[in-house]
């Protein structure tokens, strides 16, 4: 039995590969082929209709690496392919079929097309896993059709993480990448591709059935007499015989406790990863061309689409591509999903910035398409911020899905579908698909997985799986969508139905109304380099996300007291290009060096409009004049000016001095007393208030660690923990010098290591309560990570670090397997670490990644050291990535509370601007709570004029607050959602035109819409 079986196995095999698989087309016919190089770029399709084309032979080798080469295939139906009637024989249908030199069967990771019609009209793409074109035509009737053909290099290969020129076009060489091999029309024979799809589906749920399986042994008997019946020489003469044999075995219903899937189309494209953002354009047109061309095929086939962006880009690039998509979505087959412009990262964007997600996404669904997504869905993204949850229901949104937490390393998570609580206790039903996949084929494995692991089992019944390929695009196939149809009841495998991601929720409402609960982050245990590589792009996007902030504050300023016009149109593109640049591989730093080109010049103009509209809108409000006005955007005052106005310096704090004896420099403002010794190290931080030294007894500050940083994989993405076991301290000094002018006292403290140098700046400033610390690297070191590390005499058995619209607490201990996996953290403007009664707060301008440790002294103390992540230096998948200059302030303030460290983080973040003028500015809002932050003020959204302000409760604990507004034009105040949508007010509230009194919750975020009367023009 045993070895029958074995040889049964193999003999399919071979049938399957030599024989079936052939036998799909009956006949082939090679048309004329001729071909034009794109020169440079892409171009539109009529510019490459109008080129001339030059004849070629197959097989034709084309495409050097970014090069796109568009083929011209011609030719007629051959007419003895038909009846003396006119007729196909039956259960026959032309098509033409592709081969642009394609390579194993992974689509997104290689040549790739997008063919058309001679009228200009797409077709679909061609790919490895659907190489065909659907064709309609009669005997003698001409063929003719375009393929523009990408040559995308595979820059992953076999994932060796070695260093490739292949991701930039200039060093990526000019051989040929790929070899055409064949266009041709063809007839595909309906039978034998539909025993394809018999043996595929019951092979695969055979090989998960035990051996002992008596519906394996029924599988494999029925693959025997199939075999004795499907004649290798005419399988067009025996297919349907042959699939008469396997009837009985794919009738056979599923138990009635099976478990459910609810199958989606999807295709996770990366809106950039080893491919440029302008190669996602194309890749969304060829897999969204593909999904239309199924659904006009299969009715019952559902798509579910996650990006505002790609969408966007399927408009503005390819608008008839995009009117069909508009009618798919209105039938109710193409879903948008996600709600946001990009699948972002999660960890790292500020709290404004993911509310802009949410803000741009939806907006953009609703006024295209009518559609208010529900489902949020970022299945790739590197772990989840606690604060989610409360964004999701701020943004109207009520359900969430991902899977990437089931690449955690040391820990699974104990639930597939729960109720996910973040920080201000907001709950969001949240579902992990089992078969811990988004790019599933539906395969026998993939479904017997999701049943094996699904978590909720007896409680609930059903999950949830996206399937098509995905990562760079192709999406599903027919393929799959036969798979489906098969799976739909069988016995042995779990219920397969294609349904919305709506209807797989509501179900599981109905099913499950007590799921259980999991509070805060979730935390990948993966990926945790990503926190740190590719500074630029994290400096970029902090940089951006605080220009924003200042151009809506002082514009909407402007518009309400001067009449100045707002400037909508600049201030959407701003907010989109940071939006699409927070993609979850762009933003993370693990994508190709041409990413990350594009993202800097990106940066730079996004930088440069910004600081035009935040000196055009300051110039109007303070009028002409000669006196010093400071431009305080902050939701705290600073220099004597109150939050978010505009007002006159105060410069009357005491100076800052700095004295040197014997190589120790001690730097004085009365406020903060840092003592830096002759190494460069600061080995004393004490407040005047407390009276307190912050550096452990012993230990110094201000240390540079570099450490071997060689991951076992994922060079950009991973930091291993045993990165730590390798360590050089920086403690060596080329050059000390000591500056002070009476506004600050500053030590410079040069190093140079390896092949790079450092010039580090600590400086006091007058007035001030915290050092800071500004590094001015020059690296040019090869899989090394840098630290900054602060030893601090303080006891502190957890950290808080910023998170959107708050901060989150973890553990600094290793209690827990948990625990010990979250050995990097992602902070955003601070992380704070205390006792009772004394803490210490760092913050940073351009870091995420940190690691807080706590050791135990000689004396019996306990040491707590925090340690900045600043530059790391991967070769994959970008060679050079991080090499070169950058900077980096860090700043330290002793003795602090989670207040001051909140205002420390602003302070770092929104320096004082200056500006010549004649008058003071009042602010628009005014908060009596120094817990409740004002995050942005604007003009609503719908371009009516109205005042946006978004605050939230910063500090964890519940705060009675009176907003007062100064707004020309009020009528009333209203509490709105992320939309701008009117909601109810939360009880106990009480809201007028000139104050909004509320009680908030820890960490509730509230959005207010001051409502105006303002003349047409003035809105505009």
């Amino acid at each position: 039995m045993h070895d029958n079986r074995l040889i049964v196995e193999g003999r399919l095999e071979r049938f399957i590969a030599e024989f079936l698989t052939p036998a799909v087309y009956r006949r082939v016919s090679p048309l004329r082929v001729e071909a034009w190089e794109v020169p440079d770029e892409p171009v539109a399709a009529a510019v490459a209709f109008a080129a001339e084309y030059a004849p070629i032979a197959l097989p034709y080798a084309w495409g050097r690496p970014w090069g796109t080469v568009w083929f011209h295939a011609t030719g007629v139906v051959p007419v003895d392919w038909f009846d003396e009637q006119g007729r196909l024989p039956e259960a026959t249908r032309l098509e033409v079929v592709v081969d642009l030199g394609f390579f194993g069967d992974r689509p997104g990771f290689q040549a790739e097309g997008l063919a058309y019609r001679a009228d200009g009209s797409i077709i679909k793409a061609v790919s490895p896993r659907a190489s065909y074109l659907p064709w309609a035509g009669d005997a003698g009737t001409a063929v003719d059709v375009y393929v523009e053909a990408a040559a995308n290099p595979d820059v992953a290969g076999d994932y060796d993480f070695l260093p490739t020129p292949l991701g930039l076009k200039a060093t990526a060489g000019d051989a040929p990448l790929y070899t055409a091999k064949q266009f041709a029309v063809a007839l595909l024979d309906e039978n034998v591709w539909e025993l394809a799809r018999d043996v595929w589906t019951l092979d695969g749920l055979m090989r998960e059935l035990s051996v002992e399986s008596p519906r394996r042994a029924a599988i494999l008997r029925g693959f025997e007499r199939m075999l004795d019946i499907a004649d290798p020489l005419d399988l067009a003469g025996t297919a349907i015989a042959a699939r008469g044999i396997l009837a009985p075995l794919l009738a056979s219903p599923a138990h009635a406790t099976a478990h459910d899937v609810v199958a989606i189309g999807h295709a996770h494209i990366d809106s950039a990863w080893l491919w440029p953002f302008r190669e996602t354009i194309r890749k969304c047109a060829r897999t969204f061309s593909n999904v239309i061309a199924l659904m006009d095929e299969y009715p019952e086939f559902r798509f579910a689409c996650s990006s505002a962006q790609q969408l966007k880009w399927m408009k503005d690039h390819y608008p008839a591509l995009y009117v069909r998509i508009k009618e798919k979505v209105a039938s109710g087959q193409f879903i948008p999903v996600g709600g946001m412009w990009v699948e972002p990262d999660i960890n790292m964007p500020g709290g404004e910035a993911m509310a802009r997600q949410f803000v741009a996404g939806k907006r953009f669904f609703l006024e295209e398409f009518g559609v208010d997504t529900q489902e949020v869905w970022v299945p790739d993204t590197f772990g989840y911020s606690a604060a989610l949850p409360q964004i999701i229901a701020a943004s109207g949104s009520k359900w969430f899905v991902t899977q990437k937490i089931s690449w955690n390393q040391t820990n699974q998570m104990p639930h597939h579908t729960f109720l996910w609580e973040g920080i201000d206790g907001t709950r969001v039903l949240t579902h992990f698909p089992s078969a811990d996949t988004y790019i599933s084929e539906l395969s026998g494995a993939e479904l017997a997985h999701a049943e094996r692991s699904f978590r909720e089992a007896g409680a609930s019944t059903v999950s949830l799986v996206p399937f098509g390929w995905g990562d760079g695009g192709g999406g599903p196939t027919r393929e799959m969508i036969a798979a489906a149809a098969r799976l739909r009841s069988l016995e042995g495998s779990p219920t397969v139905t294609i349904d919305s991601p709506q209807r797989f929720f509501e179900r599981v409402e109905d099913e499950y109304p007590e799921p259980p609960v999991w509070s805060g982050e979730l935390y990948l245990e993966l990926h945790r380099g990503s926190l740190t590589s590719q500074h630029h792009t994290k400096q970029g996007n902090r940089r951006g996300e605080h220009l924003l902030r200042e151009a809506e504050l002082w514009s909407a300023t402007a518009a309400v007291r001067e009449g100045v016009a707002y400037p909508y149109d600049e201030l959407e593109t701003s907010w989109h290009t940071l939006l699409l640049n927070q993609f979850h591989d762009v933003l993370p730093g693990c994508s190709i060096a041409w990413v990350f080109e594009d993202v800097a010049r990106e940066n730079a103009a996004l930088t440069e409009r910004l600081e035009r509209i935040v000196t055009a809108s300051a110039t109007a409000l303070v009028g002409e004049g000669d006196r010093t006005l400071v431009l305080n955007a902050r939701p705290q005052s600073a220099a004597g000016v109150s939050a978010l106005s505009i007002g006159g310096l105060d410069a009357a704090a005491a100076p800052a001095t700095a004295v040197e004896h014997d190589g120790v420099v001690v730097l004085d403002n009365g406020q903060v007393r840092a003592v830096v010794d002759e190494r460069g190290l600061l080995v004393s931080l004490v407040d005047t208030r407390t009276g307190r030294d912050a550096i452990a007894p012993g230990a110094a500050g201000n240390l540079l660690q570099l450490h071997r940083d060689i991951p076992n994989k994922w060079d950009a993405w991973d930091i291993d923990e045993h990165y730590r076991r390798v360590v050089e301290d920086l403690d060596h000094a080329d050059a000390i010098s000591v500056v002070a002018d009476g506004d600050e006292a500053a030590v410079v403290v040069e190093r140079s290591f390896g092949a790079s140098r450092i010039v580090q700046t600590l400086r006091l400033r007058r007035g001030a309560e915290a050092l800071e610390l500004h590094q001015d690297v020059d690296w040019h070191e090869t899989r090394r990570l840098l630290k900054l590390a602060f030893p601090l005499d303080v006891h502190a058995d957890r950290s808080a670090a910023e998170t959107q619209f708050g901060h989150v607490f973890r553990p600094t201990h290793t209690n827990t397997s948990w625990d010990a996996a979250r050995f990097e953290i992602c902070a955003h403007r601070w992380i704070h670490v205390a006792e009772p009664g004394y803490g210490v707060a760092i913050a940073n301008e351009s870091s995420y990644g940190h690691d807080v440790t706590r050791d135990t002294r000689t004396d019996g103390g306990t040491t707590t050291t925090v340690r900045v992540s600043l530059l790391r230096a991967p070769v994959f998948p970008d060679p050079e990535a991080d090499q070169g200059h950058h900077d980096l302030t860090v700043s330290i303030r002793p003795g602090a509370g989670i207040r001051d460290a909140i205002d420390e983080g602003y302070r770092l973040n929104l320096a004082e601007r200056t500006v010549r003028g004649g008058r003071d500015v009042a602010p628009l809002v005014r908060v009596s709570h120094p817990a409740v932050r004002v995050e942005s003020v604007k003009l609503a959204e719908d371009r009516s004029g109205d005042v946006v302000v978004r605050l939230y409760e910063s500090e964890g604990a519940r705060a009675s607050v009176d907003v007062a507004f100064d707004i020309d034009g009020a009528t009333a105040t209203a509490v709105v959602d992320l939309l701008e949508r009117e909601l109810d007010a939360p009880a106990g509230s009480v809201l007028t035109a000139e104050r909004a009194q509320l009680v908030l919750r820890p960490f509730q975020l509230i959005t207010l819409r001051i409502r105006r009367e303002v003349t047409a023009a003035a809105a505009e």
